[in-house]
């Protein structure tokens, strides 16, 4: 496990832990040489020694390195330190989709229009690539307060061309968003990538997700055998062309699909043309059934018989009457054995199942009761118990006391049934800090992507505004040392302040002041230069956000600076800073 305040490749300062994962720990760092923080991810450490692991790791960060777009997290440095095998990403501070539909629930038809568009535009690239992510889910895309998406964790994407592929038959990723050619141990493709956007689109649209079960397995049967429910039965006024989209991402037979996040994209950019809102609801061109299906079919309707011609024609013996006889004394008795035969399968599957039936019986419902007397009564009705008991938090049931049983109350079963008993855990709860003095973006972030609890942001009024930053928290309830329950409530303040861009071209400021300013409010900022004669090298000639508009974290803004005219033509050049 990484340490707080331990170094990285004698560089990255660890902050905090901020998530982990199947494969590999994330956490907050500093950068000591180029004055940042970002996202390091660790290889665990049981895994570091499986080789197999190491080699997936590092084709992540091949991968992932390779691709340059703003919806896609950018790679900065992939090593090994002592053993200990990391990559240092972009530090995203926002939420993911999957907390932004459990808190809304379904999202409005021009957002889910927005956050596709950026999702295709990123994944575009990587198809451009040849790289397929492979773990298209709301979990691996992040949203930032200004809108802006980024896309995560290329764990398990893969480039086409590779020639070292492992793994390429087992499924990965979350199976509610799993394609059905990797439900069905095939490998993936680009078009893998477009049925687990056409998943995500509808539950943007509707909140929801298309298919349920009551476990992996139930649900990617569904995957493979059910069409997506029809989005005109939850959203009747949804556009056609909408209803389109959604079917054809998420069409059985890849051949009905995109053909990549291009293709998609350009769909989606059209999708509100008044053209196309009413226009007619697709039908696919190839049939969903299997295609080694339809190869038995093809070859059991092509295949023909032969009819004999006049000169293989053979004239039958004529057939006497004792012969007659014969076959009939035959068929009786053939006739007999198959009566007999019926009789004994009707005995079997009728009456054996009467004789050695098992009662049904109902579970008891014994939660709130302490372990021993839960599992008195269920013995006492006729129900085996597992012996390993399971915990999970609650937020109602005294720790130590039942909460459920699998199967649960209520159900009738036979007897003789396994019932698996989960105990209370206790509240799942964090004990909050002391926010003052801190950003509540920041803030917000952690308290909403790593403890689910749902913050609420009220500014205050304030006797001196001078003595406050517009993001700095200013007061918070529940107080710091007080417990909130998962899925809870806190709300945080910040001074009623309206901070406002200032008039940079007034000659007043000077860049290295302009960068400051950037930092103070999380700002990203670009800078361009134009060379010309009519302003002093050096003056800030223009500003792309307005003197005296309202400044939003997070946001970018571009500066333009005179530059001396070189002897020889040169075009004008942008940098970010």
């Amino acid at each position: 496990m990484i340490m707080k305040g331990q170094k990285i490749n004698d560089r990255y300062q660890i902050i905090k832990s901020i998530g982990e994962g199947g494969m590999a720990n994330v956490y907050l760092a500093y950068d000591t040489i180029l004055d940042r923080n970002v996202a390091v991810k660790v290889l665990r450490g049981d895994l570091a020694q499986d080789e197999k692991f190491v080699r997936r790791f590092q084709r992540e960060a091949l991968s992932a390195s390779s691709l340059s777009h703003p919806n896609i997290v950018e790679v900065y440095d992939v090593g090994e330190d002592g053993g200990s095998y990391y990559i240092v990403m972009e530090y995203i501070e926002g939420k993911h989709l999957k907390e932004l539909i459990k808190k809304r629930g379904k999202l409005t038809l021009s957002e889910v229009i927005d956050i596709m568009s950026q999702v295709c535009d990123g994944l575009a690239t990587a198809h451009d690539s040849y790289i397929i992510h492979r773990d298209i889910k709301p979990q691996n895309i992040m949203i930032l307060d200004s809108g802006l998406v980024k896309i995560t964790d290329f764990g398990i994407a893969m480039a086409l061309n590779s020639t070292q592929l492992t793994q390429t038959n087992s499924v990965m990723g979350s199976v509610h968003y799993l394609p059905p050619e990797q439900a069905s141990g095939k490998g993936s493709t680009m078009q893998s990538d477009i049925y687990s956007m056409g998943i995500l689109m509808y539950e943007l649209l509707t909140g929801t997700l298309p298919f349920r079960g009551e476990n992996a397995v139930e649900i990617a049967l569904k995957q493979l055998k059910e069409p997506i429910p029809n989005l005109k039965d939850k959203l009747p006024d949804i556009p056609n062309s909408i209803v389109n989209i959604v079917k054809r991402s998420t069409a059985k037979n890849p051949k009905n699909r995109y053909v990549d996040a291009r293709e998609m994209l350009d769909d989606i950019k059209t999708a509100m043309d008044d053209s196309r809102v009413n226009e007619k609801i697709i039908e696919f061109k190839y049939s969903d059934i299997d295609e080694i299906d339809k190869e038995k079919k093809k070859s059991a309707s092509t295949s023909e018989v032969k009819k004999p011609n006049d000169d293989q024609i053979v004239v039958s013996k004529k057939v006497t009457e004792d012969e007659v006889k014969k076959e009939n004394k035959i068929l009786l008795t053939l006739g007999a054995i198959f009566t007999g035969i019926v009789v004994l399968v009707t005995a079997i599957c009728v009456i054996l199942p009467r004789v050695t039936a098992v009662d049904n019986v109902k579970v008891p419902d014994v939660s709130d009761m302490d372990e021993v007397k839960a599992e008195e009564k269920l013995i006492e009705e006729g129900l085996k118990v597992n012996s390993e008991l399971k915990y999970t938090p609650s937020d109602t049931i005294e720790e130590g006391k039942v909460v459920k049983t699998d199967p649960a109350a209520g159900r009738t079963v036979k007897e003789g049934t396994e019932v698996t008993i989960y105990v209370s855990s206790g509240a799942n709860s964090i004990t909050l800090d002391d926010y003052t003095g801190k950003n509540y973006i920041e803030v917000r972030a952690i308290l909403e992507s790593s403890h689910s609890v749902n913050v609420t942001i009220e500014k205050k009024a304030v006797e001196d505004p001078s003595e406050y930053n517009a993001s700095e928290i200013i007061g918070q309830s529940p107080s710091a040392g007080e417990k909130v329950l998962e899925g809870g409530n806190v709300t945080l303040y910040i001074p009623d302040i309206e901070e406002l861009y200032p008039d940079f071209t007034t000659g007043d400021y000077s860049l290295s002041e302009i960068k400051e300013f950037a930092k103070k409010y999380s700002l990203t900022l670009n800078t361009k230069y134009v060379e010309t004669s009519e302003y002093p090298a050096g003056t800030i000639m223009a500003q792309s956000r307005p003197a005296n508009s309202k400044i939003a974290a997070g946001a970018s803004f571009t500066i333009t600076i005179a530059q001396e005219p070189a002897d020889v033509d040169n075009p004008e050049g942008e940098t970010n800073e």
